[in-house]
């Protein structure tokens, strides 16, 4: 009898707390609780879905934006490059008229300090077929020139001699630059006065050869005396000069010196010449 009541009690108990909790349950359903949560849930949800797409949708249009601005700054950037080009080459261009300008005041200078008749010219080319160590300039029969003419040019504060004309054309001439080893000029050394004959060794890079020059000399020549032009045969215009004394070289089995000349022009920076006319010329009264 004690067990069954005992059974009974907690059964009792049992129901007793099964209602308080449906009833709990109950009384918060119908408070409305639950549906509130919910709607709070689903609004955080559907906000939160909101911010993302609005986000990513931030994200492709300031993408987009970047790369339309990149693409524009790409252009002016492409645009200023070739204003700075045009820039660049426009003072470039305009340093080279000076430059020029400047040099054809010089040249004008010395065309007027010529007591020779001359004709300016330009270097345009150099022989095609290597015939001579050939020079070509913008100077033919048209202007004057004729064969076996002179040639001088001026570089700097230096006067130098660079060859005679060897062909002629109507509108060009060619020039045999006096580093030809065709080509001869009869020289004298400034100080002393002793004389012999140029001759060149083909290129400009080496040095003329001075020979014939009397062996007794050696101790009157020096290293640095200039070398001019002596005026034989009315070749080339006297006391032109043509180089500098760079070596002396003493031969036993021979009654001559030979001298080592390194030409007053430089051939690789020629540009404008002087072509002269000697024709009538009175060497003596010019002097």
């Amino acid at each position: 009898m004690k067990r069954k009541f005992s059974f009974k009690i907690k059964l009792d108990v049992f129901l007793l707390i099964l209602l308080l909790i449906i009833s709990s349950v109950l009384l918060t359903f119908s408070g409305g609780r639950f549906i509130v949560d919910f709607k709070s849930v689903g609004f955080s949800v559907a906000a939160g879905t909101e911010n993302a797409v609005h986000s990513v949708s931030s994200f492709v249009t300031d993408a987009v934006s970047a790369v339309r601005e990149l693409a524009e700054l790409r252009s002016k950037y492409v645009a200023l490059s070739e204003k700075l080009k045009d820039y660049e080459l426009l003072q470039r261009s305009n340093a080279d008229i000076r430059r020029e300008n400047r040099e054809l005041k010089e040249l004008l200078g010395f065309a007027d300090m010529i007591v020779y008749k001359n004709i300016p010219a330009q270097v345009v080319g150099f022989d095609p077929d290597n015939l001579y160590s050939g020079i070509i300039i913008n100077r033919g029969t048209k202007h004057g020139v004729r064969k076996n003419m002179p040639v001088l040019a001026f570089q700097g504060s230096n006067v130098g001699l660079v060859g005679k004309i060897v062909q002629t054309g109507r509108d060009s001439s060619m020039i045999i630059p006096i580093y030809d080893y065709q080509c001869y000029v009869a020289a004298s050394v400034q100080t002393t006065k002793h004389r012999g004959l140029i001759n060149g060794q083909g290129s400009a890079d080496l040095p003329l050869i001075m020979k014939y020059v009397q062996k007794r000399a050696k101790d009157e020549i020096a290293i640095g005396d200039r070398i001019l032009s002596s005026g034989e045969n009315n070749l080339f215009p006297k006391d032109s000069p043509i180089g500098i004394v760079t070596g002396i070289k003493v031969h036993d089995y021979e009654t001559y010196l030979e001298l080592a000349v390194q030409p007053i022009i430089d051939f690789s920076r020629l540009d404008y010449v002087f072509v002269l006319n000697l024709s009538g010329f009175d060497g003596e009264a010019a002097q």
